[in-house]
């Protein structure tokens, strides 16, 4: 079978293909062998600026035509690795002689094309290029696709800031809110999920086969290895990586900044899968429309349905997410002494599981942006809804004194279909100053949504 998108096996290479332009050259295969690159060569070029008598420091042509491995990095470079692996059984042996193989015809680099991979093993590349491949994956990808969401919905929590809808708590009619209000908690929530995912610091070591420099120390022990491998990691793109340095590890970098940024990634997707329920329900109930599409099917039987088929992706999508964000969280930072292998297979689902959270992001706006308000639709469900001013009447009898208010609410509507005839009656009986009287039966469920617009308006 020739491999097509329709015959892949994942449906983030299959059907949804299309949505993961941004992200496949980060996180793929390619992407990672393209990081290793990188790391090679910012080691290289960093060793050549060591002060060693045994490498002097590159002139200003090698240092440009090394970057240019990395800047110009295509897929035939990356097949030319694969080609080699074929022989090597090994990745980044096969990454390391690829880079060497660049320096034919070039006499300075060849003179020192032993300084490639110095002292390194082969998880002094690999978790650098994670590292790099996570770092802009989240900058590039993750985080603009989470702030466009963001962006919508707090646009959506200023236009319907002051739209009175009815709330609905253990499934039955509660207090009124405003439509605004209920956006401006997920965006609250979904706002601070994503600056702990921003503010995670990703790190990487460059430490050697069990994280103490026992090789750097064999070839030159009065250098201070620790001070120049966090220069290499710590100083920006290109000459260096741009991140946070491990100080202790053992061969493995120890995956707790991993695990902490999945567990981050998962939170901000348990408020998404939140608010996708709530729009699934309120579009049952009727408060929202969707726009529809020329030639859009919503069931195969029956014309008239429009289904909320972006926030069922969604949801769907986000918990695929989760369980893999979750089981990359509970089972990189567990090693067996100084190294197994277990961690190496499940780094390379990280992209699978960043790419299911994408994919549930654009779904989502893709979702957000077909709404439409049904004002008919949700005036007449508070309209329908006089009992719940039993609240704000039995407070303003507490406020009173009269006697038991809340039990005599309880007994007039508990169960009860009340109307605002019925409700005025109520308030018209009562022993309580007219103007706090007058004030009641102004009331209406409506109006009975005390700060919500505000704060809605607010976030």
């Amino acid at each position: 079978m020739t491999f097509s998108s329709i015959s892949a096996l994942s449906p983030l290479d299959g059907r949804y293909a299309s949505k993961m332009t941004a992200l496949r050259p980060l996180m793929s295969e390619q992407g990672y062998m393209h990081r290793r690159v990188q790391v090679e060569v910012a080691w290289f070029i960093a060793l050549s600026d060591a002060g060693f008598s045994e490498f002097k420091p590159l002139t200003p042509g090698a240092r440009t035509y090394l970057l240019s491995l990395v800047k110009n990095f295509s897929e035939n470079d990356g097949e030319a690795i694969k080609s080699i692996e074929k022989t090597t059984n090994h990745d980044v042996k096969a990454v390391e002689y690829w880079v060497k193989s660049r320096f034919d015809a070039r006499p300075e680099l060849l003179a020192a094309q032993e300084f490639v991979h110095f002292a390194c093993t082969s998880e002094d590349i690999n978790n650098t290029s994670h590292a790099l491949q996570l770092k802009s994956a989240r900058d590039q990808v993750l985080l603009p696709a989470l702030d466009a969401v963001i962006a919508r919905l707090r646009q959506m929590a200023h236009a319907y800031a002051h739209i009175a809808m009815l709330s609905r708590t253990h499934g039955q009619t509660a207090s009124p809110t405003t439509v605004g209000k209920e956006v401006a908690n997920i965006v609250v929530r979904l706002a601070a999920a994503r600056e702990t995912i921003a503010n995670i610091k990703i790190l990487a070591k460059m430490n050697g086969a069990v994280g103490n420099y026992n090789a750097h120390l064999s070839a030159w022990p009065d250098f201070d290895w620790e001070a120049f491998s966090r220069k290499v990691v710590e100083t920006p793109e290109p000459l260096g990586l741009g991140l946070s340095f491990q100080p202790y590890s053992i061969q493995i970098e120890p995956h707790d900044y991993m695990a902490e940024l999945f567990d981050a990634i998962a939170r901000a997707n348990t408020i998404l899968i939140d608010w996708s329920r709530d729009v699934w329900g309120y579009v049952s109930l009727g408060y929202f429309k969707q726009k529809v599409r020329d030639g859009e099917v919503g069931s195969s039987t029956m014309p008239h349905k429009v289904n909320p088929i972006d926030f069922e992706n969604a949801e769907g999508n986000l918990g695929m997410a989760n369980a893999l964000l979750k089981h990359l969280s509970a089972k990189l930072p567990v090693s067996r002494w100084q190294r197994d292998l277990t961690d190496s297979t499940v780094l390379r689902n990280m992209g699978v599981a960043v790419g299911y959270a994408v994919l549930a992001y654009q779904s989502l706006l893709t979702g957000l942006n077909k709404l439409e308000l049904n004002h008919i639709a949700i005036a007449a469900d508070l309209d329908d809804s006089w009992e719940v001013l039993a609240e704000p009447i039995q407070t303003v009898m507490r406020r009173f004194g009269l006697h038991q208010p809340y039990e005599q609410l309880k007994k007039f509507t508990r169960g009860a279909p009340m109307t605002r005839e019925l409700m005025q009656g109520f308030i018209a009986n009562l022993e309580i100053p007219d103007a706090e009287k007058q004030r009641l039966l102004d009331l209406t469920p409506a109006s009975y949504t005390g700060l919500a617009a505000e704060l809605a308006k607010r976030v």
